[in-house]
Formats: structure tokens, sequence, C-alpha cells
């Protein structure tokens, strides 16, 4: 660890209620519509009780109007200007105002990202090129049939990987990476996912463990901190626990880590041995994970301006609007700090953070 990170993490752990650097990433709900139904995203199933919908959709207007995102990048520029900016949610290909605000951020000389479900990734392609986006980070669920049926579209894989196609052969294209949410349905399969991309150059390929709050963590959670930090159940509407092969799992895990790719490999949370991924699966009470980083690095803002702790996945605490306050008096404002010095008195993490992918540190 560098000098500066941990200067940081002496900062975060020891003077939660001042931050003297600025955040890692400043993370972008630029619209409140997605084109795809994923059968483990609440917003797929149109599940509106829990946090993470109402983070995603709950704001108006659907689109983050043009002045507004323009100001935020702006602002970055001046308070932030080593801040990665992340196009995260809902999906932002179909964004309006992505290629001009992109163009913005190209002249401003920030870091873009963006995470799409690359239905539509062929058909902006070049708009993401010309715009200079730096990086580009495409969710899919496995091998063709079972991404499809995850994703309800019949079509879904075989658009994104006609994306992925056309981007590789422009000259200056974004580095691409792949994430899958690890699921009941795909379970088995992981391992086929990756021989399908050996001939791709991506620049990673990671894993992500289900993230899910079943009600018993929630009220857990909510007897100890619910007047101020309310949690709800999350991605628990169409996924069964029950239901997932753990030996299976781990049998694919450990095919996986014994094969070379051209391209990384990452897997999130890291899990070293079985007894660990029974635990993380089937005790969700227990924490595996050590602090969360992400309020520490991020924040997110919503489409009308509203900015809340990390990501869509956090709580749904209001800590600031862009409309009212400038982006370095929202990242020290007295909501944000409370919330990181209670996160730390509480060890690190509080129950309903117990799943969370903010909780581990790869």
């Amino acid at each position: 660890m560098s000098l500066s990170n941990q200067l940081k993490a002496l900062n975060a752990q020891y003077y939660p209620k001042h931050l003297f650097y600025g955040p890692s990433w400043i993370v972008l709900g630029v619209n409140n519509i997605c084109n795809l139904h994923c059968k483990m995203c609440d917003v797929g199933v149109d599940f509106n009780k829990s946090n993470f919908f109402q983070n995603l959709m709950g704001s108006r207007p659907v689109n983050m109007p043009l002045e507004l995102i323009t100001d935020i990048l702006e602002q970055t520029a001046r308070y932030f200007p080593k801040a990665n900016v992340g196009y995260a949610f809902t999906e932002p290909l179909i964004y309006p105002h992505l290629e001009t605000s992109l163009h913005t951020a190209q002249q401003l000389g920030l870091f873009t990202s963006l995470t799409t479900n690359a239905l539509n990734l062929k058909r902006f392609a070049d708009r993401l090129v010309d715009g200079g986006l730096d990086e580009i980070n495409i969710s899919l669920d496995g091998p063709p049939d079972i991404h499809n049926f995850i994703r309800g579209h019949k079509r879904s894989f075989e658009r994104a990987i006609a994306g992925i196609e056309y981007l590789l052969e422009q000259k200056k294209a974004p580095r691409i990476a792949v994430y899958c949410v690890i699921t009941e349905w795909n379970i088995g399969h992981l391992s086929t996912f990756l021989e399908f991309f050996k001939p791709y150059p991506l620049h990673k390929i990671g894993f992500m463990h289900t993230n899910f709050t079943p009600t018993s963590v929630a009220d857990l959670h909510n007897s100890q901190f619910g007047d101020q930090y309310p949690a709800t159940a999350s991605n628990m509407t169409e996924i069964k626990i029950e239901n997932m092969n753990l030996r299976e799992l781990w049998d694919d895990i450990q095919t996986i880590r014994s094969r070379t790719y051209p391209f990384p490999i990452v897997f999130s949370p890291q899990i070293d041995n079985f007894e660990q991924l029974d635990i993380f699966y089937n005790q969700p009470k227990i924490k595996l994970g050590s602090r969360c980083h992400d309020i520490f690095h991020n924040i997110m803002i919503k489409s009308d301006g509203t900015v809340i702790p990390a990501h869509g996945r956090c709580y749904n605490l209001t800590i600031g609007n862009v409309y009212e306050n400038n982006l370095k008096e929202i990242w020290n404002a007295e909501k944000i700090r409370q919330f990181r010095q209670t996160v730390n008195q509480a060890g690190g993490l509080l129950p309903a953070c117990s799943r969370c992918c903010s909780g581990f540190g790869n």
C-alpha cells in the first residue's frame, strides 16, 4: 500500500468525521430506466420496496438533465480532478445525454467508466469511442442460453457479444471488463463461460457472489439502526439461496483457479474454502468482510441531484443535493460524516452490510 493510501486509511479509521482527501469515484445514476428484466435484480423483478430499487428508480426526472450532469462534471474537475466518473445506473447506454456528457468529461480530462448490460452496445459503440470513454464494464450472466434466461431476453447475450466484438475492432476502444453475478442459475457453468471468452483480449473478468439481504438480516439491522439508517430485504424476490448448489459452485471455483486464462480473473469476495462459502450464503448474519470501503471513497448522485453514500446498494440516505451544495461541501457534509462515524463505531459494517460488495477489500 502506498503512503498516500496508508494516510487515507488512517484518516478513514481514526477521524471519519472529516476526510482530508477527495473521493475516488463519482458514481452517476444518470437515468431511472432499464431495458432488461434480470432475475437477480430488484429493478428487474419490480420489487419497489427495497433501498436498491429506490436508489436506482425513485428519483425524478427519469433522465439526469444535461445542465445537471455538466455541472457535476465541471465540479468534479474543479474540486476532485483525480476522481473517476462512473456511469453506473440504471442503464447508461440509453441515457440521451451520454455522448454529449462524455465529450464534456473528455475535455475536462476526467477518467470515465460505464457499466452496462450491453444490449445496445453495438448501436452506441462509435459514440463511446468518440466520447473518449476509458473503461466499459459489461454485465453478463453465463453462457448464452443461461444469460438470456436470467435477463428475460432471447438475444441479449448475442447482442452483447456483437457489441464487444465491434468495440475491439476500434483503434481507440475503451478497455473492456466483463462481470458475472453468481446465482443459482449459472452455477456449474462458470468455467464454460470463461472458456467462451478466451479468444477475446479483455482487461478482466470478475465473478461477484450474490449481494443479498434477507428479511431476517434487515430486521436485525433495523432493531439497532432502523431509526437512522433503515434497511430492507433486497435481491430475494426470485433468488432462492437454498437452491444454490454450493458444492458444485466450489468445484467450479476450484476448476477456474486451476486453469490459465489470457486475462485476470477475480472473485468478489475472495472466498478461500468451502466453509466460508457456506457461511456466506447460509449464515448471512455473520460478517465475513472487515469494513466498508466505499463510503470513504465514493458518492452517488441521482438524476434529481440527490447525493447518497457510495452507490445504489447503500442506504437510501440523502447527504446533500448538487442543486443546493457543491460536491466539496457534500463530501464532508454532516450526514455523511455521522454515517461514517456510526459505521466505524459498529466495527466497520452495519448488520445489513454483511453481504454488500463494499464490505470486502478486493
